[in-house]
C-alpha cells in the first residue's frame, strides 16, 4: 500500500520495481493519492493498463498521510499488507523481507529500520530528534518510527484508532492492542524525483504534540483478562 501525493514521476519506476520484486506472486498494489496536484491521478489511471494488479484510491484533497494509511488498510483484500513511501527512496526489493519475516515470527508487525541513511545531515538530525522524542515519550525502542516500509497483518491494523498524525505510532499502537513487534534492517536510497513534504515542523514538532497524544492513549488503554465465562 502506496500513500502518495505529488508524486507524479516516481509512480512508473515504482510500479516497474514492485512488479520485479514480487514476480510469480500473487498481489495487489494500493496508491492511495492524497489529493495531489500533479497529475499524478491521470497517470496512474493510465499505469493500470500495463499493471492489473493497480488499485487506486483518489481522494477529493488532501487529507494526510494517516488517512491515507487508514484507507488502504481498509480497502486491503490480503491477509498481509505492506506500506512504503512513493518517493522511491523505500526499496521494494526489502518487500519479501518484511513478509517472510513477518510469517516466520508470527509477529503482527514488522517494522524496517534503515539501515543507511542517504538523506542531508540536516534532515538525518531532524530524524534522529524525533525518533529519541517519540520513544522517550512512549517507551518505546522503535529504532526507525519514520521509516515508512512496514508489514502489517491486516486484521490486526484494521482495529487500530487511527488519528491525524498516528501513523508514525504504528507499532505503538499495534503493541497496545496486544501484538508483537519485530524489526529487520532495509534499505534506502537518495530521492530523485520531486521534493520532500516533511520539514522541521511536521517532523519534529507535529511529532512531539502527537507523541503527547499517544502518550495519554497508553495511560487509559483498557487493560483486562477474562479469567472465565460461565
Amino acid at each position: 500500500m502506496v500513500p502518495a501525493y505529488n508524486e507524479r514521476e516516481n509512480l512508473a519506476p515504482l510500479l516497474a520495481e514492485i512488479a520485479a520484486a514480487l514476480a510469480g506472486r500473487s498481489y495487489e498494489v494500493i496508491v492511495v493519492d492524497d489529493g495531489s496536484s500533479d497529475g499524478s491521478v491521470a497517470a496512474l489511471k493510465a499505469l493500470r493498463q500495463g499493471y492489473p494488479q493497480l488499485r487506486v484510491l483518489a481522494f477529493e484533497r488532501n487529507a494526510g498521510q494517516t488517512a491515507a494509511f487508514a484507507a488502504g488498510f481498509r480497502a486491503a483484500r490480503a491477509p498481509i499488507v505492506v506500506t512504503l513511501d512513493a518517493d522511491l527512496q523505500n526499496d521494494p526489493a526489502d518487500i519479501l523481507t518484511l513478509v517472510d519475516t513477518l510469517q516466520r515470527t508470527g509477529a503482527t508487525a514488522v517494522a524496517g529500520y534503515r539501515a543507511t541513511r542517504h538523506d542531508t545531515p540536516w534532515k538525518r538530525l531532524q530524524s534522529r530528534i524525533a525518533n529519541g522524542v517519540r520513544n522517550r515519550l512512549n517507551g518505546e525502542v522503535i529504532r526507525d518510527t519514520g521509516c515508512s516500509l512496514k508489514a502489517f497483518r491486516t486484521d490486526a491494523v484494521n482495529a487500530l484508532p487511527l488519528f491525524t498524525g498516528m501513523h508514525r505510532f504504528l507499532p505503538t499502537l499495534i503493541k497496545m492492542q496486544g501484538g508483537t513487534v519485530t524489526e529487520v534492517p532495509v534499505g534506502h536510497r537518495q530521492r530523485q524525483h520531486g521534493v520532500t513534504k516533511y520539514g522541521m515542523w511536521n517532523r519534529v514538532w507535529r511529532s512531539l504534540v502527537d507523541a503527547f497524544a499517544v502518550r495519554w492513549m497508553q495511560r487509559r488503554a483498557l487493560r483486562y483478562r477474562v479469567k472465565e465465562e460461565v
